[in-house]
């Protein structure tokens, strides 16, 4: 009722501007300046300096407070790049302006004109002697002072976090430093950045549920794509050796404060390079976009101190276990025993998965959450590898290696299979998975399997986790934090 009736006021304010002829959503106003840089400019210049500046500054933003003393008001103006003062009064911008002015809002978008000068406090303002309404906001902002609290409203109306909450903004301008630094850093190392596509037609590159959807003109399912690798991997049988895509990817599982059903990694492909070279050089990134960041491999994430100063330790899946998760060595070499621990641990375990499988969900209970500071685990069951290399000499695990930071995965990589007999074994090895019920498994591929009849050479993949990444470097606890629209439930108006 209360929102009903601050709503009735407004729209009755607007038909009074709109009678008296004020163009309430103006298009042609110059600005010439911002906030910061008028502050950086003039910072370091006290009040007598400032004052013999001839220069007049122009900017426009958000009206995000008024304070009225009769003869003049302060307000403050939100521009991209920050907040500024400006002073108001009749005698400086004239009477048609200023009787604008006095029917103003919070929320309001105006465009201010005039010199600069420092208050008895000290605070760079301009002394307004133009004034101009831009846009007329209809609806009022959040409580002013505090700024957006509800978790709800932050992440459904993410324009008003934006325009409340500061820290916000710089989450989203850091995320997206981030993926800038990753691509320079990429670029400098001769990896060409391409595209594949987000609709195909088979669900490929991961072990994970689709997003299923239907082209009418063609009459064709197709899939959102759950990952780009097998594209990716077409183009290093094609030529281009060093290949990565910054991508959107879909998978249709649940929502937590790590998983959000759309979300965006980048993936790289080296050919003539191992898993273990994959390594050393998710170190080497790792630190440069740190360094870049925080000018050191060491910075906080909430309650810890996060070193990425390489080398990271490297552990197999099985020592992982027997480490971490303090289970006898004994029990994860005999599958009957494996099985019944995993049961003992209250897993969701069918007696018919895969000892690799089993090995797995004993791993993801005892020791993912104690993987805290950068740790390569390795060496991962063939069974839950349908596209990496074989182990030599071990061929129930692979070439593969996951990073965890945070008791998180942040990356996926290994030595790609490039043996056509092999992924045609493996993607029928996903088939029986697929036919006992596990409709995550992969789905059997010809195309991809043709192409690498065409011989691809060596090569190896990895994938991470953008958002993720970014909740590492911006102290995030919750994926939505650093994601700009995060799905949610749908909710009735």
């Amino acid at each position: 009722m209360e929102d009903s009736e601050l709503l009735r006021k407004k729209r009755e304010k607007i038909e009074s501007l709109k009678a008296d002829g004020i163009d309430l959503y103006p298009n042609d106003a110059r600005v010439k300046d911002t906030a910061a840089s008028i502050i950086t400019r003039f910072a370091h210049m006290d009040s007598d300096a400032i004052g013999m500046i001839a220069e007049r500054f122009a900017i426009a933003g958000r009206l995000m407070a008024i304070r009225d003393f009769g003869k003049g008001s302060f307000v403050i103006i939100q521009d991209r790049t920050g907040r500024l003062q400006a002073f108001v009064r009749k005698n400086q911008v004239g009477e048609k302006a200023y009787s604008l002015f006095k029917r103003l809002d919070v929320g309001d978008i105006v465009f201010v004109a005039g010199k600069i000068f420092r208050t008895r406090t000290n605070e760079l303002t301009i002394d307004v002697d133009e004034l101009r309404l831009l846009s007329k906001a209809i609806r009022p902002l959040p409580e002013k002072w505090h700024g957006l609290t509800d978790i709800e409203t932050k992440y459904r109306q993410r324009h008003l976090d934006l325009i409340v909450n500061p820290h916000t903004k710089e989450v989203f301008a850091r995320r997206s430093r981030i993926i800038q630094l990753r691509r320079c850093f990429m670029e400098e190392r001769d990896f060409l950045e391409v595209e594949t596509p987000m609709m195909q037609p088979k669900a490929g590159g991961a072990m994970a549920r689709p997003f299923k959807t239907h082209h009418n003109a063609l009459g064709m399912d197709f899939y959102l794509r759950i990952a780009p690798e097998l594209y990716l991997k077409r183009l290093v049988t094609g030529g281009f050796e060093r290949v990565y895509e910054i991508n959107k990817s879909f998978r249709n599982e649940g929502i937590s404060t790590f998983h959000n059903p759309e979300f965006t990694m980048m993936e790289f492909y080296q050919a003539y390079a191992t898993y273990e070279d994959l390594m050393a050089l998710t170190e080497e990134m790792f630190n440069f976009i740190a360094c870049e960041l925080f000018g050191s491999p060491k910075f906080q994430y909430l309650e810890t101190e996060i070193d990425l100063t390489p080398p990271w330790p490297r552990i197999s899946v099985r020592d992982a276990i027997i480490q971490y998760g303090k289970i006898d060595a004994e029990v994860l070499t005999d599958d009957a025993r494996m099985l019944a621990c995993a049961k003992d641990l209250g897993l969701n375990i069918k007696d018919s998965d895969a000892p690799g499988m089993v090995m797995m969900a004993i791993f993801e209970e005892q020791v993912e959450d104690k993987l805290i500071q950068p740790i390569f685990i390795t060496h991962y069951p063939v069974e839950v590898s349908p596209l990496a290399r074989k182990t030599p000499n071990h061929p129930e695990v692979t070439d593969r290696f996951e990073l965890y930071i945070c008791g998180k995965e942040i990356a996926n990589a290994f030595s790609e299979i490039n043996d056509p007999v092999d992924q045609r074994e493996r993607f029928v090895m996903q088939l029986r998975a697929r036919e006992a019920g596990d409709d995550e498994a992969h789905e059997m591929d010809e195309d991809y399997i043709r192409t690498l009849e065409y011989g691809m050479p060596p090569t190896a993949g990895e994938g991470i986790g953008i958002d993720r990444l970014v909740m590492l470097f911006t102290n995030s606890a919750s994926i939505r934090d650093v994601i700009l629209f995060p799905l949610l439930r749908s909710k009735e108006e």
